[in-house]
């Protein structure tokens, strides 16, 4: 069974190569194969999770090489989780896409295929340099849907997109770097064990790399100041690329957990928590500027992608804590804000693709066509958003403040989290009540009639948070026992014994 850990990276790599050469296929055909390929994905992480809820690693080594060395991919519950995040994201974005916003550039379904696979690589990998490797094939891939549909609104802050995120590259070798040449290894098992027996004028050597980790991690997350190029990159890109990025500034934050709860943990001696005292007042900064994004937001896409950044500093602020019931707060809030940002993300579609002229903008225009419809899933998506009962973003709010023991950590995070949910929502109930109910006298061109996978994926992916709720309990469970594990270090460095092909830990 543990040849299932490299199903998630196999498949849309295979299937992407195959786009490659059907690029003068009947369009029918990529879009078959493109489904198809995004479903079996889908699939392979069901089964992994299945395989990872015992509690236990299992490890598929390249090449057959023992750990520390090779290429290792590691599977645990926190990587089960993220492939299923990722892989449900990414079947009902890509249905969307089929729609009709993946004409015009005959590889849209490679490079969205490309994207699942640098995503999964990131979740899987068990070593630091691959982990790179990974934000490179995002970046590539990225870089190019970002830019499908073409024109200078996408241009330029694709331009600052890719810059951003060369520089963020470059510091990314320049840690690893630093961290190798104290400790001879990158694998992060291997790491976890080396780290504290780290001493003398070497600490400072590994500390930096730490810190500058932690500043890549940051860009990618989109933390305060490192977030600004966010709002017009996503809110200019094609409606299922805006969707799908709803992940991205997730992988960040999993690094960020990975890193500094199995690496600079509380086991790592004088490096433990390695700038991580930093995180906590900018991840409740990086909330209000969220929110004051959202409330000055001229446009609906706009808004939504400040709320992906609500949702970082959101995130960060328990994971900053550095315990357990933070993690799995953190954990719960992931999953519940991710499919509820792609879901928003498309209904922003909706409504441009009703209203005409006026689009998404903020602005009073004659009654939309399918108004009901638009309305009740911008309703679900922006309680959901804005963490009002019932909706799962609500249970996530409740667990993350839950979490965190008395004192002036708890003042701030009470203060900073349920003052900026009240103001999400003025920002949501402005744009709602403007977009959809002051309507003003005229008529908007007839829009083309809203296609079945456009709707279909759309409801679903936003009737995700009410699903979320019906298994709360379930899910709540697997984050509780997910941060168990993590915290379990000792657990995950046994991988560097394991036999390789045969079984796990």
């Amino acid at each position: 069974m543990n040849h299932w850990l490299i199903a998630p990276i196999a498949i849309p790599l295979l299937g992407g190569i195959l786009q490659t050469f059907m690029g003068y296929a009947p369009i029918s055909l990529r879009r078959t194969l493109a489904i198809t390929t995004s479903v079996l994905v889908l699939v392979a992480s069901i089964v992994l999770v299945g395989l990872a809820d015992d509690g236990s690693y299992r490890v598929y080594a390249f090449g057959n090489w023992q750990p520390p060395f090779g290429i290792v991919l590691v599977l645990d519950r926190l990587a089960a989780l993220m492939l299923v995040l990722t892989s449900v994201l990414a079947v009902f974005a890509h249905i969307f896409s089929i729609g009709g916003a993946d004409e015009g550039n005959r590889q849209f379904h490679t490079l969205f295929l490309f994207q699942i696979m640098g995503l999964n690589i990131a979740f899987l990998t068990g070593d630091l340099f691959n982990l790179f490797v990974a934000f490179e094939v995002l970046l590539i891939a990225s870089y190019s849907l970002l830019m499908h549909g073409g024109g200078t609104i996408r241009t330029v802050p694709g331009l600052h997109y890719v810059a951003l995120n060369l520089v963020g590259s470059a510091i990314f070798l320049i840690a690893v770097g630093m961290i190798y040449s104290v400790t001879g290894t990158l694998n992060m098992a291997d790491l976890a064990v080396k780290i504290p027996q780290v001493s003398g004028e070497n600490l400072a050597l590994v500390k930096a790399g730490a810190m500058l980790l932690l500043v890549v991690f940051g860009l990618k997350a989109a933390i305060l100041p490192l977030c600004f190029w966010l709002p017009k990159a996503y809110a200019k890109a094609t409606a299922p690329v805006a969707a799908l990025f709803a992940i991205m500034t997730k992988v960040g934050v999993y690094a960020i957990i990975r890193v500094y709860v199995l690496i600079f943990g509380e086991g790592a001696g004088e490096l433990a928590s390695a700038g991580m005292n930093w995180l906590f007042p900018l991840a409740l900064i990086t909330l209000s500027m969220g929110v004051i994004g959202a409330l000055g937001a001229n446009n609906l896409k706009t808004l939504i992608a400040w709320q992906v950044i609500i949702s970082v500093g959101t995130l960060l602020a328990p994971v900053a804590l550095g315990s357990e019931a933070g993690v799995s707060a953190a954990l719960f809030y992931l999953l519940s804000t991710t499919w509820t940002v792609a879901g928003l993300f498309l209904v922003a579609e909706l409504v441009a693709i009703q209203r005409g002229s006026a689009g998404d903008r903020i602005v009073t225009a004659p009654k939309m066509p399918h108004r009901t419809f638009i309305s009740v899933l911008f309703m679900i998506g922006a309680v959901s958003a804005a963490g009002l009962p019932p909706l799962s973003g609500f249970f996530g709010k409740v667990l993350i403040l839950k979490s965190v023991e008395a004192g002036p950590q708890m003042a701030w995070l009470w203060s900073v989290l349920l003052v900026g949910s009240f103001l999400t929502l003025i920002a949501y109930s402005r744009a709602g009540s403007i977009l959809f109910w002051r309507t003003i006298d005229g008529h908007i061109k007839p829009p083309e009639p809203m296609k079945g996978v456009v709707s279909v994926s759309t409801g679903a992916l936003i009737g995700l948070t009410v699903l979320i709720v019906a298994f709360a309990g379930p899910i709540n469970e697997y984050t509780v026992a997910t941060a168990a594990q993590l915290f379990d270090t000792s657990a995950y460095t046994q991988i560097l014994e394991t036999p390789m092909f045969g079984g796990k830990n």
